[in-house]
């Protein structure tokens, strides 16, 4: 053998050895020497304590599910026992968290490109106890001081595939949400399949689109408070985290009860190393949605007790913000029926909720909370704080508009049927509602109802303090027979009924807002009939009392309707009131304080011949809104027509209500010769009855 070829066996053979010995030394070391530095570099590094109390050893075995060469390249397999982490200083408790078991497999080869390569961890009996204080700090949060800030970043990157685990326990305190939970993770003993919970459809469509959803292996058991509301639940998770395989769905499927709201979900999580995508189908029920509020952070209405059920899917790191889409859901609010898609997304300045929703039968009845009409029976089973005095008919709950600041919203509801009662019913209803910045538009607000329309414009400025809101509305062509279908005079009317209102005012609830309000009303009625039986229909006890003294039981045609009301402070009053009828024409005359809810009206009839009427004295109402009085006054009937245009009060708002006449089902309009004579200055030809 050649000098060089002596020199390069001895060589090899001394490498050769020196390997074997390294493989030995590796092999055979006692790994628990270690412990001790490797304790006090972990604890020094995180800031607070660390250890390995067990045994700490290192298994080399070949991993034959690798394939080809590889699979002959043993992998170390680090295995530790008994460890446990500390709490920060400022902690009551001194441990944060503790493993039974950990187990860890490291890829030879990828050490030498500089990446720590850990395709799989598995923790056995994992504990840890989560605190957060008021002030922010948590004990999951860990502080790391560089060495030398200046330093390049190191070049090692750390690769884990996925995390198994066991039975565990987990608690959270965390003051900043107010939420303190109990959580218990078990084995379910025999896996169940993805398909079993979801449903073969779900389980086609989530493996179609990627790899399959794995099989549940561990059930859950919560318990405590979020948010301040007790919260239980249970559920189903994987026993695989594929953390580094984004297609690998992670199963989950949960129930709870969050105060009274019940919550169940059913589905995966993708991408869980960046809490990537959830695809769950979720139902949701409560007694109110404006309950969500305090768990989600979505402003919602007070609605009656609800329920949906649709598909949820959540997008957590979209550029704009985390995106949330619940789609094609069904449900249920009250005894209305509601479907739609809306989306949610967690932007800047602020979130902001987007969609559009449909309900093919809403009762009227189901609208009453979102302005705090609902009894107080009904608000109270929603959670609802505010009490409804028993004198009072104008809403006092207020408007939570503290929580129109905190989320955007743009959304159009469509309501095909309104039910009001059975003899009612309402159409069409649409909207588009927007609320910017605290400030909440409903434009267009518009339905149908008794073959006419209602067009509204609302805004309420909730960035102001008290609130600041102003409604527009335009009735148009309301038909009198369909308005009072069971009333027999009314089968064979052509009448319509026609108005205006626009109306300011300022302050936090319905009554408040009325109390302060400004603006007008005008109303125009052609054609009708008015009889006790019609007040009794209505539900006006005092027009039923009023009807039956001037008119007794008969039922009596009425050419004319006409108010026009003046509103300034919350007080209304009426410039003009006078219904025209074929014996008489009834004046009307004084206030409504809607601050007070007091009414204070003069009714004045004037004969038109020798008919009906036996009244001498004017009949008055007044007192509150809730149970007003009514009765006869004590002074001589005056003549009121002739008086008022003597005064000259009448023609400007009798020009104003001439706008409102339009001709009914081709017939002429008999409000509009009434209305020119008052314009004119000239009051309606009458015969005062003699004594």
């Amino acid at each position: 053998m050649t000098r060089p070829r002596r020199i390069i066996a001895w060589t090899t053979a001394t490498l050769v050895v020196l390997l074997a010995v390294l493989v030995l030394i590796i092999v055979f070391f006692d790994w628990n020497r270690i412990k001790p530095p490797l304790n006090a570099k972990v604890s020094e590094e995180l800031h607070r304590p660390f250890a390995i109390n067990g045994n700490l050893a290192v298994i080399w075995r070949r991993e034959l599910d690798e394939g080809g060469w590889r699979a002959w390249v043993p992998w170390p397999h680090v295995v530790a026992e008994d460890l446990t982490l500390g709490n920060p200083d400022w902690s009551k408790t001194p441990q944060m968290a503790s493993l039974k078991r950990v187990e860890l497999r490291l890829s030879p080869l990828a050490l030498l490109g500089q990446r720590v390569v850990i395709p799989r961890i598995d923790l056995t009996e994992p504990n840890a106890e989560l605190q957060r204080l008021a002030d922010g700090r948590a004990n999951w949060v860990f502080k790391f001081d560089p060495k030398d800030p200046n330093a390049e970043p190191s070049s090692w990157v750390v690769d884990i595939g996925a995390i198994g685990f066991d039975k565990g326990h987990v608690t959270l305190d965390d003051q900043n949400l107010k939420t303190q939970l109990d959580l218990l993770i078990d084995p379910l003993g025999k896996p169940i399949p993805f398909s079993d919970i979801v449903g073969d459809k779900a389980a086609k469509k989530a493996s179609d689109g990627g790899a399959a959803p794995m099989d549940y292996a561990f059930g859950l058991k919560v318990k405590g408070q979020y948010h301040g509301q007790k919260l239980v639940g249970q559920g189903k998770i994987g026993g695989l985290l594929a953390l580094q395989d984004a297609t690998r769905p992670f199963p989950l499927q949960a129930q709870a009860k969050i105060g009274d709201t019940r919550v169940e979900l059913a589905g995966t999580l993708t991408d869980p190393l960046n809490l990537g995508a959830l695809d769950l189908r979720l139902k949701l029920a409560g007694s109110s949605l404006g309950n969500l509020y305090p768990l989600t952070g979505v402003t919602l209405p007070d609605t009656p007790p609800y329920a949906t059920d649709g598909h949820l899917i959540a997008k957590l790191h979209e550029p704009g913000g985390a995106e949330f889409r619940y789609e094609a859901f069904n449900g249920k609010i009250g005894e209305s029926d509601i479907h739609g898609s809306l989306t949610y997304v967690a932007g800047q300045p602020r979130p902001k909720l987007s969609g559009s929703l449909l309900s093919n039968q809403l009762l009227f009845a189901d609208l009453a909370p979102l302005i705090g009409a609902d009894s107080n029976a009904e608000q109270k089973a929603r959670g609802g704080e505010s009490k409804q005095p028993t004198d009072k008919v104008l809403p006092v709950e207020e408007f939570k508009t503290e929580r129109w600041r905190d989320m955007d919203a743009d959304v159009e509801f469509t309501g095909k049927r309104i039910v009001h009662s059975e003899k009612l019913p309402f159409n069409d209803l649409y909207t588009h509602l927007v609320l910017t910045d605290g400030v909440l538009s409903l434009e267009p607000l518009r339905f149908g109802v008794a073959g006419g329309k209602l067009d509204a414009q609302i805004r309420l400025n909730g960035h102001t303090e008290p609130l600041e809101g102003r409604a527009k509305l335009t009735a148009r062509g309301f038909k009198l027979k369909q308005l009072f279908p069971t009333f027999e005079p009314m089968k064979t009317s052509f009448g319509e009924l026609n108005g205006d209102a626009d109306i300011t005012g300022r302050g936090n609830s319905v009554a408040k807002l009325l109390g302060s309000a400004n603006g007008n009303l005008k109303m125009l009625i052609n054609d009708g009939a008015i009889s006790r039986e019609l007040m009794e229909l209505a539900g006006l006890n005092v027009g039923n009392y009023v009807i039956g003294k001037i008119f007794g039981d008969k039922e009596v045609k009425i050419n004319c309707a006409a108010s026009d009301f003046d509103i300034k402070n919350g007080l209304a009053t009426t410039r003009l009131f006078v219904f025209d009828t074929e014996n008489a024409i009834i004046y009307i005359d004084g206030t409504a304080n809607m601050a007070t809810e007091q009414l204070d009206l003069t009714i004045t009839p004037e004969s038109k011949g020798w008919r009906l009427i036996s009244l001498r004295s004017p009949l008055y109402v007044r007192g509150q809104f809730i149970k007003p009085d009514a009765g006869v006054k004590a002074v001589p009937l005056m003549l009121r027509g002739a008086g008022m245009v003597a005064l000259g009060v009448i023609a400007a708002p009798a020009a104003g209500l001439l706008a409102l006449v339009a001709p009914s089902g081709g017939e002429p309009n008999q409000c509009a010769p009434l209305l020119e004579q008052m314009k004119s200055g000239k009051a309606p030809v009458t015969v005062k009855p003699t004594k």
